[in-house]
């Protein structure tokens, strides 16, 4: 069946039925618009067609909200901006779903119906199906190029950013090709996945290919992995981060190291040693609820760490070259959604999305100074939380938050037992764009139909 393991389908611009419109034109999505977004009405129809770009894209700008389906978009709206207020990412003209199954590991004919991330990352990325687990290879273990890798290839400068390790499903898909997620690192890879490891002839772990792949711009956590050493081959006996700083990478670690951070060599950030501390904390679900209350800031986040828009922002600096003919492929995830829904947390998945928002906000900004730039707002997989009426007795796990309106909002968590993580769902998901080819995400297509989607922006081959 390979319509099952492609996933190919090619759609016109403005040529789909059923098309989701939630804003205006792009003069609309300026920042402190959202009072003009939320009482939006009558006739959208120019509007519309005003938003819809053929032709192609200097730039793409791709944002990843792991494990952010609508409820988890609309409980962050809710909170921040109010029932009838807007996110930036609201602001996105054409919208569509895309489904987001992966396969059977060796059987692409059979569909397992509730993807990971890397299976989820690897049909973006590579425009293949895959298996949950596998990063950017296909059903049988075989590497499949990624976009980013088509990209660099083709002469544009390229950017991944993440919250989470770089070395995470979401990010690792676009300079790595492993079997198994897990092979951060050599000493994992070898334990794990002895066909990749280069002791054996492959190409090493995720922090090694990264480092072989070398984006112009590489920035989140996973330092730890960067600090075991290399098992074979030039490198051997030396770390992965000596082998970065040997491919010439700059290294930087907080916030001002990244804000003095010059273009000229391929940059390096890692702010953590694992994933990057969450903004906000409140109290986790419980079976029988919690009382209403409010999420804070998080204590335990450095003051050293860069905020996401931040990180974007200077990555849309490095990688806008004008002297240059040709563009850049960036990728931006907002990663702990997933790790905070995975907790039945709801404050730090809310601020977590809140976080990955104002990135959009700033991509969206650079979008409008350049109109030859298409912007992709998307998230991997559906989760497990859902908003619920008060004092609705759940046999999951409730907490419930008092909104800025001074609402009380419930969140219920069912997917997994007391004491153990929640899990991902396998509904479809919200994906928007602005921006030349922006329309071919309109209606209902399938996750690997966005890869085509960003090669045909690009003129990739």
């Amino acid at each position: 069946m390979a319509s099952l393991f492609t996933g190919r389908r090619k759609w016109l611009a403005g040529g789909a039925l059923g098309v989701t419109l939630i804003a205006l034109a792009p003069a609309a999505l300026a920042a402190g618009d959202d009072a003009r977004l939320a009482s939006a009405q009558g006739d959208r129809t120019q509007d519309v067609r005003a938003a819809i770009k053929g032709g192609h894209a200097r730039n793409v700008i791709l944002f990843i909200g792991d494990g952010m389906g609508q409820s988890e978009i609309t409980s962050a709206r809710n909170y921040e901006r109010g029932a009838a207020g807007r996110l930036a990412m609201d602001g996105l003209p054409l919208t569509g779903d895309y489904t987001t199954y992966a396969v059977e590991k060796n059987n692409p004919s059979k569909p397992d119906y509730v993807t990971d991330s890397a299976a989820s990352g690897t049909g973006w990325a590579t425009g293949v199906k895959t298996y949950n687990g596998a990063i950017s290879v296909d059903p049988y273990g075989n590497a499949v190029p990624s976009i980013l890798e088509i990209a660099k290839r083709s002469g544009l400068r390229t950017g991944d950013v993440t919250t989470a390790e770089v070395q995470d499903a979401t990010p690792a898909v676009l300079g790595s090709h492993v079997v198994n997620r897990d092979c951060k690192g050599p000493d994992e890879t070898s334990k794990k996945c002895a066909a990749n490891a280069k002791e054996n002839g492959g190409a090493g772990s995720i922090a090694e290919q990264l480092v072989q792949t070398k984006p112009d711009v590489l920035l989140g956590g996973g330092a730890k992995y960067f600090d075991q050493q290399v098992k074979a081959g030039k490198f051997a006996g030396k770390t992965v981060l000596e082998q970065a700083k040997s491919a010439g990478y700059q290294v930087v670690n907080t916030a001002a190291d990244l804000d003095a951070a010059k273009p000229g060599k391929p940059l390096l950030g890692l702010f953590a040693a694992g994933n990057l501390p969450v903004n906000w904390t409140g109290p986790a679900a419980k079976l029988g609820g919690t009382p209403p209350t409010r999420c804070t800031p998080n204590p335990a986040l450095p003051k050293t760490q860069p905020k996401l828009a931040d990180q974007t922002r200077k990555a849309l600096s490095l990688l806008d070259d004008r002297r240059k003919d040709k563009g850049f492929f960036l990728q931006v995830e907002g990663a702990s959604i997933d790790k905070q829904d995975h907790a039945a947390d709801p404050c730090g998945q809310i601020g977590e999305t809140i976080d990955l928002d104002q990135a959009v906000a700033a991509g969206l900004a650079f979008a409008r100074s350049n109109p030859e730039t298409l912007v992709i707002v998307t998230g991997d997989h559906g989760h497990t939380s859902q908003i619920i009426g008060n004092g609705t007795v759940s046999p999951g796990q409730t907490a419930t938050l008092i909104t800025n309106e001074g609402a009380n909002m419930t969140i219920n968590y069912g997917t997994g037992m007391p004491g153990s993580s929640q899990d991902h769902t396998g509904t479809q998901i919200r994906v928007a764009g602005y921006g030349p080819q922006a329309a071919n995400v309109v209606g209902l297509t399938n996750q690997t139909d966005l890869f085509d989607t960003l090669k045909r922006a690009l003129r990739l081959r």
